[in-house]
């Protein structure tokens, strides 16, 4: 066995580094406090109802750290505006009631971007995983090149970030949602429905004040953001995300891990063939799934095309239509809910997850388009007789993705609290 302060293999621990873990170790069993029900208190956090929020001698037992050690981590979080304390937990017993622990409301905060075909977005998420300021723009992205594209979201970004300063929040990072194939650099190889290839976006976005400034910029597929955004909205361990737009992604969740692949290139479920010798892609394939399941082709089987609707008009109508029994709109999402079957039971009978999640537009349509993916799933799904898989919406809707993406910044901090504490950002 190896000695306290020493790893296995007789490497010794530098005090730095058992300081980091210490740190995060006790900001842990802060962050999986009782649940909260949104009260603020004077500090800008979010204490806990109902529930017994921890205090330093709580987690003094629970860690096995000793008291003095437990509050001088304390004491830097606190600092460091990660954690604050709220009013005394109820105790049995006699004695003084101790000062409860929950994260800071008014401490570090992510920012998160997306681009899609038809909309920008941006949001700020605190560390409590509460949304402090949204913005949406629709607009049609694909007339306009990546450069206009990216001017257009960091211009977006520096007017959240002003919000974001106004309620007196510190900047932690920013992540980019994109529809694509994109790298662990920051180069989007792929767009197909943007119409991108090989656009790096780091370099395009270099120097531009919301962008820049030391604060980290990440670049993801949205799908992966997405699926991370439900995984920490007490998702299950694993499902199958499903961000249906324009195009269609997937983010693959397994034992509450994003399953990336080799390049960091997996779900792109919507150019799954459905069908071989189906109607020509984008991409260049013929047959894909979103050529049967993406938003535009449900909207031109339903008669909304070409309307003069945005596309979270076309949505809207089309979910009218449905709530009134319209055939055309029922037939439409039932096909599309037939052709999203047979991908997704392909997909749940090599990874065994048990569970969908539809998000994106998919999220408001769910009502119409589960059953027939769940009767696809049923027929199709080797072990559906005695294992079911449950089909539902998003709880993030629409937003999961541009949620996800601010989510994650803020999952950095607390993953690595010291690096926040020392300035040097997640």
């Amino acid at each position: 066995m190896a000695q306290a302060g020493t790893r296995s293999g007789n490497t010794p621990v530098r005090q730095a580094s058992l300081r980091e873990h210490n740190l995060g170790l006790v900001l842990r069993h802060i962050a999986t406090g009782p649940p909260t029900a949104g009260g603020t208190d004077a500090a800008g956090g979010t204490a806990a109802a109902g529930g017994r929020v921890p205090s330093r001698a709580d987690i003094a037992a629970a860690t096995g750290l000793t008291r003095a050690t437990v509050s001088a981590l304390v004491d830097d979080l606190i600092g460091g505006r990660l954690v604050t304390e709220v009013a005394p937990t109820p105790r049995a017993g006699a004695g003084r009631p101790a000062l409860g622990l929950v994260l800071a409301g008014n401490g570090p905060a992510g920012l998160g971007l997306e681009i899609n075909v038809d909309y920008l977005a941006a949001c700020v998420v605190d560390l409590t995983g509460r949304v402090r300021h949204r913005v949406v723009h629709r607009a049609d992205q694909r007339p306009a090149g990546p450069r206009d594209v990216l001017a257009r979201v960091a211009d977006l970004a520096a007017a959240v970030r002003g919000e974001a300063e106004r309620q007196g929040l510190a900047h932690a990072g920013t992540a980019l949602a994109v529809p694509g194939l994109v790298t662990a650099d920051g180069v989007v190889r792929l767009a197909p429905n943007l119409g991108w290839r090989d656009v790096d976006v780091p370099a395009l976005v270099h120097g531009h004040p919301a962008l820049a400034g030391g604060a980290p910029l990440t670049v993801d597929n949205e799908a992966n953001l997405a699926a991370l955004g439900e995984l920490h909205t007490a998702g299950p361990a694993s499902f199958l995300y499903v961000s249906g737009e324009i195009g269609i992604g997937a983010g693959i969740v397994l034992d509450g891990a994003l399953l990336r692949g080799a390049r960091g290139w997996s779900g792109e479920l919507g150019h799954v063939a459905v069908r071989p010798d189906g109607p020509p892609c984008g991409c260049g394939a013929r047959g894909c799934l979103e050529r049967y399941a993406g938003q535009d082709a449900i909207l031109a089987a339903a008669g909304l095309a070409d309307r003069g609707h945005t596309a979270d008009q076309a949505v809207a109508r089309l979910t009218s239509l449905a709530e009134a029994a319209d055939p055309a709109a029922l037939r439409a999402l039932a096909d599309a809910g037939s052709a999203l079957g047979v991908t997704v039971a392909g997909v749940i009978n090599v990874l065994d997850v048990d569970t969908v999640v539809l998000g994106g537009v998919y999220a408001p349509l769910t009502p119409w388009l589960a059953p027939a993916v769940e009767d696809e799933v049923n027929h199709r799904v080797l072990t559906a007789g005695w294992s079911p898989v449950t089909v539902r919406a998003s709880r993030l809707g629409g937003d999961a993705a541009v949620v996800g993406a601010a989510g994650s910044v803020v999952r950095a901090v607390l993953d690595r609290p010291a690096r926040w504490l020392a300035g040097g950002r997640p």
